[in-house]
């Protein structure tokens, strides 16, 4: 087997594509297919929709609310401000969502990174999801690149096998649900894109001194790429807009590095076996590179494993006196901060382990003053004043 040199990569990917190279088929004749003839049910986007152009000139329908929130696990679990920043940006533009309580994990942690399921049990995984949404109504937004990804694949599968949707169908007939599939399936940060100059039009913060790099998550656009979001006039459309887009509208500077197109590290199984390459990977491959060859006040990524990975690897090269130390925020937190949400209630930057205080200032908040109005909401909990924070709390 010949390997190809990492340099004749980028230098393929520094030429660009043409918009007819590996052009995919366009999955949703196939869907309809395959509901008129009664094998599936394709739910679809409605209301107020965001057309957006994918890599190889596909349109992509973003539907803007009515919204079924797919949550992350790692999210909730690790970074709980990645998730209230989209809920909170969601409520201030006025658009209504649904916050299940029957949603389960994709799984993927399986598919990933031990394989030790099957295809059948990761699609009925995925469908159950899916028609979970589609009996409220509402349609569902994912919060994370990996569950993303997976589901893309799962679509691929289910859409290309009879025999896979048969064994499917089974398990969805015992649980009493239909096998649906949405008409697109949508990423969070895909959202933020299409929304990008309603955010800005309720920015409250100036961030035009801002410098950011962005960090575009291998999950979202190296699976099914052909469904990833790319705009001609960002970058050229040679990688995806997602997160530049957003940074851009909000006025931030981003800044260019050359291991753009390397990924943060998690990769998923090595996390698992070989935790020190990750964190080397990371901190060495990744934001050395950034903090040598741009000096970002940040660096903005899109999914759960990179934002985790990216911050929490630095406290072990700072050890080493390695030259790192740099906030690291999803693009939901960005635009969550751009829009005047507080650092601690709503981003929850608390949770973070690279310093983000020098970036708050830059953006003019006060670190110290917004922790002690956090901590008076805190002491409320423990003087049973209240019984939690809810959403009136976060203004």
């Amino acid at each position: 087997m010949t390997t190809i040199p990492i340099e004749a990569i980028r230098s393929k990917k520094a030429a660009g594509f043409t918009r007819t190279e590996g052009r995919y088929p366009d999955f949703r004749e196939e869907l309809d297919e395959l509901e008129r003839a009664g094998e599936i049910v394709v739910q679809r986007a409605t209301g107020d929709v965001v057309e957006v152009p994918t890599k190889f000139g596909r349109p992509k329908a973003i539907q803007k609310g009515h919204l079924w929130h797919h949550k992350s696990c790692g999210q909730c679990g690790h970074i709980p401000g990645y998730s209230t920043s989209i809920f909170w940006v969601m409520r201030k533009l006025g658009y209504d969502y649904h916050d299940p309580k029957d949603q389960t994990s994709c799984t993927a942690w399986n598919y990933y990174a031990s394989a030790t399921s099957n295809a059948a049990a990761q699609a009925a995984v995925a469908v159950r999801n899916f028609a979970a949404a589609y009996e409220t109504g509402y349609y569902p937004l994912i919060h994370c690149g990996t569950s993303y990804g997976h589901y893309k694949e799962v679509r691929h599968e289910l859409l290309a096998h009879p025999e896979l949707r048969a064994d499917v169908r089974k398990v969805m007939d015992k649980l009493g649900k239909p096998l649906v599939l949405p008409e697109e399936i949508v990423h969070y940060s895909e959202w933020f894109y299409a929304m990008r100059d309603e955010i800005a039009a309720h920015q409250v913060r100036d961030l035009s001194n801002i410098a950011v790099t962005v960090h575009p998550a291998c999950h979202y656009y190296k699976l099914v790429e052909g469904d990833a979001i790319y705009d001609p006039d960002i970058y050229g459309g040679q990688r995806t807009a997602v997160v530049t887009g957003l940074a851009q509208a909000v006025g931030a500077e981003v800044r260019e590095y050359s291991t753009w197109f390397d990924c943060c590290g998690f990769g998923f199984r090595h996390i698992l076996v070989q935790r020190d390459f990750t964190r080397s990977f990371s901190t060495l491959r990744k934001i050395e590179r950034m903090k040598e060859e741009a000096d970002p006040d940040v660096v903005l990524t899109h999914d759960t494993g990179c934002v985790t990975t990216l911050d929490k690897s630095q406290f072990a090269a700072q050890a080493h006196d390695r030259n790192v130390g740099v906030a690291v925020l999803s693009d939901a937190q960005f635009a969550a901060l751009a829009m005047g949400a507080h650092p601690y209630k709503v981003c929850q930057l608390h949770w973070h382990s690279a310093d983000y205080r020098p970036l708050l200032r830059k953006m003019g908040i006060d670190p110290d003053e917004a922790w002690a109005e956090f901590q008076e909401g805190i002491a409320k909990l423990e003087r049973g004043e209240k019984k939690y924070l809810d959403w009136d709390d976060m203004d």
